[in-house]
């Protein structure tokens, strides 16, 4: 076993509304964290799974990573994403780890492959969908007159996919800085270590807000 899977399951999802984790939304009668979790345990990219939970979510997650058929634990987040991601890659004993947001149900096999096949290679690998909309600044209801070259920009997906020693090498120096972190390939490129790309899947969506959960239904259903 030499990749682990950690998935982040430890956010407010703020943005999503309501007081509950919004992992714990159903997608076609199961929860997003199960779907996430179960992407893993079908593609057999990785020989171990760790779960990072909310304080107190620790024994319902549990209940679902028993039902992996691949190696999983359990671990409890902190107040930041930077260091629950911190406490899922401590926990993690594989060389390489692929870190993944918990609320991006539908990550396929194929993407899961290639961001592995990737970071063996690269040590540090992201997943990138180009952005194709029109691009501006706003402001107090008004667009701006500056616009945005949107060349090569990119939206930044998961799993995320790094050695675990320079990704944890990574998060002492942001610490030692102070340095508030986004994503973990922030951390390594703020190390000067370059971090590699590969094609995204535009379907690996993260449901951040409930509409989000309509555009997942139709895209299990093959109607998006």
């Amino acid at each position: 076993m030499d990749t682990s899977a950690v998935i982040l399951a430890a956010g407010r999802g703020t943005r999503f509304g309501g007081e509950r984790n919004k992992v714990w939304t159903l997608l076609t009668g199961r929860p997003l964290l199960w779907h996430a979790l179960h992407a893993f345990v079908q593609c057999r990219a990785v020989g171990e799974i760790v779960v990072v939970a909310r304080p107190g979510e620790g024994a319902d997650v549990a209940v679902l990573a028993r039902e992996s058929s691949v190696p999983a634990v359990v671990v409890v987040g902190g107040e930041r994403r930077q260091d629950s991601a911190l406490a899922g890659i401590e926990a993690a004993c594989g060389e390489y780890v692929l870190v993944h947001d918990g609320a991006r149900p539908l990550v396929s096999q194929a993407l899961t492959h290639r961001v592995r096949d990737a970071t063996r290679r690269h040590g540090a690998v992201v997943p990138i969908v180009p952005i194709a909309d029109t691009v501006r600044y706003a402001g107090e209801g008004f667009l701006k007159h500056d616009s945005v070259d949107r060349e090569g920009l990119v939206q930044i997906q998961t799993p995320q996919g790094f050695r675990r020693d320079l990704l944890l090498n990574a998060y002492a120096e942001a610490e030692r800085q102070g340095l508030e972190l986004p994503d973990d390939a922030a951390a390594v490129l703020a190390l000067g270590h370059p971090v590699a790309t590969v094609p995204g899947d535009p379907a690996n969506l993260k449901i951040t807000r409930p509409e989000d959960l309509i555009l997942a239904e139709r895209i299990l259903a093959g109607v998006a």
